[in-house]
């Protein structure tokens, strides 16, 4: 009895162990996003210098992020939005909203309220994290890149680019995905001018077409 009491009383203290022996970052505030504080001390004083800015308020910024994937293939087969979800969630750290067409069609098979797609919108620490991500991880893996079109602004300060498939995020499983789909991401900035926009996001890092090489961001 004795000898169980004391196997009983080892595995409770090592759970009891387990418990208190939380990671040593307990506590601590969570680090800002590398790429914001990027902008912050170097690229807000670029371009307040470039365009004569010097109401802190006036320099581009960025907004938000949204991503957007189409799926038209969910018509006839439903569950394949589900994989699709699950993808876009782990791509973006949030959970995305499924997307329900407006309208029926009736040639596309398609009913109004049907479900054809999902998109996610990230917004603070969750956007500059994955802006960073796609630069320096996503984009790289993209075969015969050869830049992002400087011609898929909106005339608002907004820029939209598509990737054609999911797999060049590190983040996903080649052996678990089902489909190859591609999306639509949409940067928007503060700004309404494209020129500001332009500058603020090739400042950021982001590889358009026609520049010798994107920015390296420096780790602090």
């Amino acid at each position: 009895m004795a000898t169980k009491e004391k196997k009983s009383g080892g595995k409770k203290g090592a759970e009891k162990g387990q418990v208190q022996g939380a990671h040593a970052g307990v506590g601590l505030p969570v680090p800002e996003p590398r790429l914001r504080n990027y902008y912050v001390k170097t690229v807000r004083g670029n371009l307040a210098k470039q365009f004569g800015l010097k109401n802190l308020h006036e320099i581009p910024n960025l907004e938000k992020i949204v991503l957007n994937v189409g799926l038209g293939e969910a018509i006839k087969q439903p569950k394949l939005l589900d994989g699709v979800i699950e993808e876009l969630a782990i791509i973006a750290g949030q959970r995305p909203v499924r997307k329900k067409a407006k309208k029926s069609i009736a040639n596309y098979g398609l009913r109004q309220g049907q479900e054809i797609g999902a998109s996610v919108t990230l917004r603070g620490a969750r956007m500059w994290e994955f802006l960073d991500r796609f630069i320096t991880t996503a984009i790289p893996r993209i075969r015969d890149f050869r830049g992002l079109s400087t011609r898929s602004f909106d005339g608002r300060g907004n820029y939209s680019t598509g990737v054609k498939e999911q797999m060049i995020f590190p983040e996903i499983n080649y052996d678990q995905v089902e489909q190859i789909h591609g999306m639509d991401i949409t940067f928007v900035t503060t700004t309404e001018k494209d020129d500001q926009a332009f500058a603020l996001l090739r400042e950021l890092g982001m590889p358009f077409r026609g520049d010798d090489k994107p920015i390296v961001v420096q780790a602090n």
